[in-house]
């Protein structure tokens, strides 16, 4: 199975916000939409950073509540994986372990066409496994 399965299941609706935008706004974000990271695109709506919930606990441990008032583009994480829909989702698995981060955008032809969490990915991969052990079930019953 690849990523686009995983698209089609989940949407491609994205959460995103602008770099000017202060760490305190992107909190707020988060919490309204009840998700755990941010896209940060630049004015052609390309990816240029992401803000995870951990980005936020390091930018307060090192400088404190002032942080807040800071722009997105002094905390976030500018080195970005991402991924495509023809990705499968076993690479994808072993990219967030390997990179230890939970969000992958999915980026087609450099534009951003949807975001994928490692809940995604491990809520599609047990449907594939259910779905595997029902065929196993089904053919050992009619064998």
């Amino acid at each position: 199975m690849n990523v686009k399965a995983i698209l089609s299941a989940i949407g491609t609706g994205v959460v995103s916000i602008e770099p000017t935008a202060s760490l305190a706004a992107a909190v707020s974000t988060l919490a309204q939409h009840r998700i755990g990271a941010l896209l940060v695109l630049g004015p052609d709506h390309r990816v240029i950073g992401i803000l995870s919930e951990r980005d936020i606990v390091r930018a307060l441990a090192e400088h404190g509540a002032e942080v807040l008032t800071k722009p997105l583009s002094q905390v976030m994480t500018r080195k970005v994986a991402t991924c495509t829909g023809a990705d499968t989702v076993g690479m994808i698995m072993e990219q967030m372990t390997s990179g230890k981060f939970r969000h992958v955008p999915v980026v087609e032809q450099d534009q951003l066409v949807g975001i994928i969490s490692i809940g995604d990915v491990v809520k599609h991969r047990l449907w594939e496994m259910e779905q595997e052990s029902a065929a196993l079930r089904n053919y050992i019953q009619t064998a």
